[in-house]
């Protein structure tokens, strides 16, 4: 669940342009006409870049997005907020390592350069929080959704069809979701001890067709699958929170998730096609105890079970595939302020899933695997070095497998990331970042070894003063500083090109990192209300990722 929360109004109208590298340019304007009883917020933003690749992605983004909110009565505040998305690309997709050793591309060259897609989202949201007393709150969220994606992929080339090639070009087409988040929260006391209890219903749903097609070049070949989905989730949940003593605080949780599947086939005389119904259930718990405060150090302790639902169509054609597959944590940790400025914490955790999602090459998409375990401990250290320095850094190491010990493709083994911060009074502020990623198992085996990678960013702000209460804000980010060779994404599976072996050749696909990345900004706030903490917003570069399922 992602707790996803908007600002109510900006503390000061904006209007921003820049520029960057590749043709890269990012204009945008935050603007809150009302900030009294009715405070509203209106923000619209344009962007377009073509990137380093050799194909340009004449990728192309508008965003939009108003928002309303206000005190009904004194007990009473509503809200409402709509968003639009429309964007459309080009994309090189994952290149065979192969090709760029043999000379046949470089590293931002491409198979298939006709690979991209294009996609639009329209989102509606509604918020009621009514104070019933000092100790009792209700509150309601509904939200409707409509989404469209046309994408078209290809990564095997020619090892399905060596004549055509294997793009494969899927449509999720006019999906409709629809859902309802209701809560009620009381504040009193159980033995003498303060608990606060939440109860509360989710309900969503779910409503796409799902094309798959095989095609090249952009133009659909055959329809391979036409399903119409329809799936609904039920879930009610109940949520304690206790202060049974000074030292210690104790939240436990319980929530029950019904699932229903129901899959339609549009192919007609296609009996092999995903389609039925189905009806799955799964109860999750947490349980959370926070010890202390003593000396600034608390301890806490976590346990929690989860869980992910597999795909319908997978689910309706194979009754014995987990529809939810659970997962199970827990959480041992000590965070701490004993040293003036200075906070740290240290975890270690464990985590178990019933069912792993693993890539395949051949379809271009995720499949259900085995079991999987995962234990690693993560350290934080935030500092204020100086009056004007901060210092934030985290390290995190990580074991990953299947239950029959088999290596999870890809999966992070030691990761950090430092970024120190400078805050001068004069309106100049700065940052400069390290991201690291360590050498990771790219297949089960152990035999293959997807890239690591260490990268610095550098970030400046500077706010200067026009005069009066107009000034202009000026940024400069320079992502990759060392340009270093880096790789976005990688994969390992077996694709071929033209004049290979029928069976074709395992290897490392992977999509490029960006090269050293140069953007300007220039913001003009158009009315100071307060003073503003806002530091750089995202640099005018960027690339696009070409798969639905990257995150």
């Amino acid at each position: 669940v992602v707790n996803f929360v908007t600002l109510d109004t900006v503390p000061e109208n904006i209007a921003e342009a820049a520029g960057g590298s590749w043709g890269t340019q990012r204009y945008l304007t935050l603007l809150s006409p009302t900030r009294a009883r009715l405070k509203t917020l209106f923000a619209v933003e344009l962007y377009a870049t073509n990137g380093p690749f050799d194909r340009p992605q004449e990728y192309k983004r508008i965003n939009a997005f108003a928002k309303a909110s206000a005190a009904l009565t004194e007990n009473v505040d509503a809200s409402v907020w709509v968003s639009y998305l429309k964007s459309n690309w080009f994309a090189s997709g994952e290149i065979p390592e192969r090709a760029v050793r043999q000379g046949l591309i470089d590293r931002f060259g491409s198979i298939d350069n006709s690979q991209g897609g294009n996609t639009q989202r329209f989102n509606g949201n509604a918020d009621l929080r009514w104070r019933l007393s000092d100790a009792d709150t209700v509150k309601i969220h509904t939200y409707g959704q409509y989404y469209q994606l046309d994408l078209i992929s290809n990564f095997t080339f020619f090892l399905n069809d060596p004549v055509n090639g294997d793009q494969i070009e899927q449509f999720d087409r006019n999906r409709a979701v629809a859902g309802l988040d209701t809560q009620y929260e009381h504040r009193g006391a159980a033995l003498g001890a303060p608990l606060t209890t939440t109860a509360g219903f989710q309900l969503r749903l779910d409503r796409p067709r799902v094309i798959l097609a095989n095609g090249a070049d952009r133009h659909l070949l055959q329809t391979t699958q036409d399903v119409s989905i329809f799936e609904t989730s039920y879930s009610p949940f109940l949520k304690l929170e206790a202060i049974p003593f000074p030292w210690l605080r104790i939240i436990t949780g319980a929530r029950g998730d019904f699932f229903h599947f129901n899959v339609h086939n549009n192919l007609v005389g296609a009996s092999d096609q995903p389609n039925g119904s189905a009806t799955k259930a799964i109860p999750s718990a947490k349980a959370n105890l926070i010890f202390g405060p003593w000396y600034e150090t608390e301890l806490f302790a976590n346990f929690g079970t989860g869980f992910h639902s597999n795909d319908a169509r997978a689910v309706v054609t194979n009754p014995s595939l987990p529809a939810l597959a659970q997962a199970t944590g827990w959480e041992l940790g000590v965070r701490s302020r004993i040293l003036p400025r200075v906070e740290v914490s240290a975890t270690y955790w464990w985590l178990n899933l019933a069912s792993e999602l693993v890539f395949n090459g051949d379809a271009g998409t995720t499949e259900p695997s085995g079991a999987s375990y995962r234990q690693g401990v993560e350290f934080v250290l935030k500092a204020k070095l100086l009056d004007w320095l901060t210092f934030t850094g985290n390290v995190t190491s990580t074991n990953a497998r299947f239950a029959n010990g088999n290596a999870v493709p890809v999966a992070p083994r030691v990761t950090a990331f430092t970024d120190f911060t400078a805050r001068f009074p004069w309106g100049l502020s700065a940052s400069t970042t390290m991201r690291y990623l360590g050498n990771r198992w790219a297949d089960e085996n152990r035999h293959q070894t997807a890239r690591g990678y260490t990268l610095f960013d550098f970030g400046a702000r500077y706010r200067y003063k026009l005069g009066g209460k107009v000034s202009l804000d000026a940024f400069v980010n320079v992502e990759n500083i060392l340009n270093v060779d880096w790789r976005d994404t990688q994969l390992f599976y077996t694709s071929r090109l033209r004049n290979e072996p029928p069976q074709g050749v395992p290897d490392i696909h992977y999509a490029p990192g960006n090269p050293r990345t140069i953007s300007l900004n220039v913001e003009r706030p158009c009315s100071r209300v307060q003073p503003s903490e806002r530091f750089s917003p995202a640099g005018a570069s960027g690339r696009v990722d070409k798969r639905a399922d990257d995150t």
